[in-house]
C-alpha cells in the first residue's frame, strides 16, 4: 500500500500521483505540463507507467494542470472508470475539447515549420476523437458520497472550493487488515471567495497530500482587493483605455462575472461594455448556471434576485474570431476578459498585441502565473514581451489582485490541515520550491507536522505510517 508522486512535484503543473492498493493501481489526477515549450514538451514522453494496468483514475476537478492528459491516458491504452463529481464531468467535456482542439492547431502550426525545413510532421499530443472517447470512461459522484470503487477502496469527494465541482479526495483503503485514510486535498478554495462554498473540513487522516502554489504568501483582504478594482476602473476611466483581464475560462471568470453584476453600481459598471471574449468561458459559464446548487447561499440568493446575468447590463459574449477582432477597433473603452489566464495563448494574446504598448490600457492580473509564462512576465514587470516574433513594449498599467485568487493562501492552508486531528504526516504537492519550502516551515513550527516536500518519482509506504 504506497502513493508515488509522478507529477507536481516540486512544480505547480502536471498533477499525478499513483496509489497502490491491493496490487490495484489507481491514478489521482492526469494534469497537464504547463510552463516554458520545454515544460510543455515533456507531456509527449511516455507515462511512467503502464496505462493498461490502471484500475482506476479518480479526478480531484476540471483545470487542465490536472485533468489535461485524460486523452493521451486513453489513447494509450487505459480502458477503466474516471470518477469524479458531476460538475467536474461536465465542465471537462469541453475543456478537454478545448485542449485538443488547441494540441491540433499547435501541431498544425509546427508542421508548417517543420515541413520548410525539411523535416518529419508531428501528430497533436491527441485529437478531439480521443477527447470525445475519454468522456465514456466518466462516472459523476455527489459529494459526501461514499463509494467503493475497487475492493478495499472507497471514495468519498468532499467540496474543495476552488472551482464548481472541485473535490477533496478521500480514500479509506484496507489491505492485509491495515486500514488507511488517504486525504488529497486536490486545490484548496479561498475561504470566503465569491460563489463557492468554503473548502470542506477533514477531521482524520493518515497521510495528507496537500497542494502548497500560494504556500509563501498570504492573499490581500477581499475588502481591499474590491477597492483596488473600484480605483483601477476609475482611473481607465478617466483616461479611456481598455481594461484587459486575462483570466481562466473556469472558475475565475464566473467569480468576475459575479463580482460585475453585484457590485455594478458601486464601480460604475454601467458607463462600460464588458465583452467576454472566449468561446470556453462561455460555454463553462452556462455550465455555472446549471449547478447553481453548489453555489454559497449569497451567490444563490444574488442569482435569484438577478436573474441569472442580468446584473451586468453592457455585458456581451464574443463567440467568433470576427467578434474578438473587432473588439480591437473599438472607439470606447472597454474591459475585456479572455483566456488564457495565464497569457500563454487564446483570445488575450491578440489584445496585449494591440493594447500593452498603450499607456492609457490597465492589465489586471486575477490568477496564478507559474514560472516561464507571459502571465508571469508581466506580473514580475517585465518592460517588453514578444508575441508571434514581435517583440511589443508594456507602456500599460499592469495590477496584481491576490484577493481574487481562487486558492487558498498560506495561513488558510494551515489553518485547513490544522482541522485534521492529531496533526497526521504530510507530503507538499502543486507548488514551487520556495513556497513549498516556506510552507512546510509554517506546518512544522505551527502545528508540529511532520512535513515532506515530494519529489518526482518518490514513494510512501501508507501501511508504515
Amino acid at each position: 500500500m504506497d502513493i508515488q508522486f509522478l507529477g507536481a512535484a516540486g512544480e505547480v503543473t502536471g498533477s499525478c500521483h499513483l496509489l497502490t492498493v491491493r496490487g490495484q493501481r489507481i491514478l489521482l489526477d492526469c494534469g497537464l505540463l504547463q510552463g516554458t515549450r520545454q515544460d510543455e514538451a515533456r507531456n509527449r514522453e511516455p507515462f511512467p507507467f503502464d496505462p493498461h494496468d490502471l484500475d482506476a483514475v479518480v479526478l480531484s476537478h476540471a483545470h487542465i494542470d490536472h485533468s489535461g492528459r485524460l486523452p493521451l491516458l486513453c489513447a494509450r491504452g487505459y480502458r477503466g472508470p474516471i470518477y469524479t463529481q458531476h460538475a467536474s464531468r461536465d465542465l471537462c467535456e469541453i475543456m478537454l475539447r478545448d485542449a485538443a482542439f488547441i494540441a491540433e492547431k499547435d501541431a498544425e502550426w509546427e508542421n508548417r515549420k517543420r515541413e520548410r525545413k525539411g523535416l518529419e510532421p508531428i501528430e497533436p499530443l491527441f485529437d478531439r476523437a480521443d477527447a470525445e472517447r475519454v468522456m465514456t470512461h466518466f462516472h459523476g459522484l455527489d459529494y459526501d458520497a461514499f463509494t467503493e470503487i475497487l475492493p478495499g477502496v472507497t471514495l468519498c469527494l468532499r467540496d474543495a472550493g476552488h472551482i464548481l465541482g472541485s473535490a477533496i479526495v478521500e480514500l479509506d483503503l484496507v489491505e492485509n487488515g491495515i486500514e488507511r485514510k488517504l486525504v488529497f486535498s486536490g486545490d484548496l478554495g479561498h475561504p470566503g471567495a465569491e460563489v463557492l462554498r468554503d473548502p470542506a473540513l477533514i477531521a482524520r487522516a493518515d497521510l495528507v497530500v496537500l497542494e502548497s502554489t500560494y504556500g509563501d504568501r498570504l492573499h490581500r483582504s477581499h475588502e481591499q482587493t474590491l477597492r483596488e478594482m473600484h480605483d483601477i476602473l476609475d482611473d481607465a476611466r478617466g483616461s479611456r483605455g481598455h481594461v484587459l483581464i486575462p483570466s481562466f475560462a473556469v472558475g475565475r471568470t464566473q467569480d468576475l462575472l459575479y463580482l460585475l453584476g453585484k457590485y455594478h453600481d458601486a464601480w460604475g459598471v454601467d458607463d462600460w461594455p464588458i465583452y467576454l471574449d472566449s468561446p470556453l468561458a462561455i460555454e463553462a459559464t452556462e455550465i455555472y448556471l446549471r449547478h447553481t446548487a453548489l453555489y454559497d447561499a449569497e451567490a444563490r440568493a444574488q442569482f435569484s434576485r438577478r436573474h441569472r446575468l442580468a446584473g451586468i447590463p453592457r455585458l456581451h459574449f464574443s463567440r467568433t474570431a470576427e467578434e474578438s477582432m473587432a473588439l480591437n477597433q473599438l472607439d470606447e473603452a472597454a474591459i475585456i476578459i479572455a483566456g488564457s489566464g495565464m497569457c500563454t495563448g487564446g483570445r488575450i494574446r491578440h489584445h496585449l498585441k494591440h493594447n500593452a504598448w498603450r499607456r492609457n490600457c490597465h492589465i489586471v492580473i486575477v490568477g496564478f502565473q507559474a514560472r516561464g509564462t507571459l502571465g508571469r512576465q508581466l506580473v514580475d514587470g517585465a518592460r517588453r514581451i514578444r508575441l508571434w516574433g514581435e517583440t511589443i513594449k508594456v507602456a500599460a498599467t499592469v495590477h496584481t489582485l491576490g484577493g481574487f485568487s481562487a486558492h487558498a493562501d498560506q495561513r488558510e492552508l494551515v489553518d485547513w490541515y490544522r482541522h485534521v486531528h492529531g496533526a497526521p504526516p504530510v507530503v507538499l504537492v502543486h507548488g514551487e520550491p520556495d513556497a513549498q519550502a516556506t510552507l512546510a516551515e509554517r506546518l512544522r513550527s505551527d502545528c508540529r507536522a511532520p512535513v515532506t516536500i515530494a519529489s518526482q518519482g518518490q514513494r510512501v509506504d501508507l501501511e508504515t505510517l
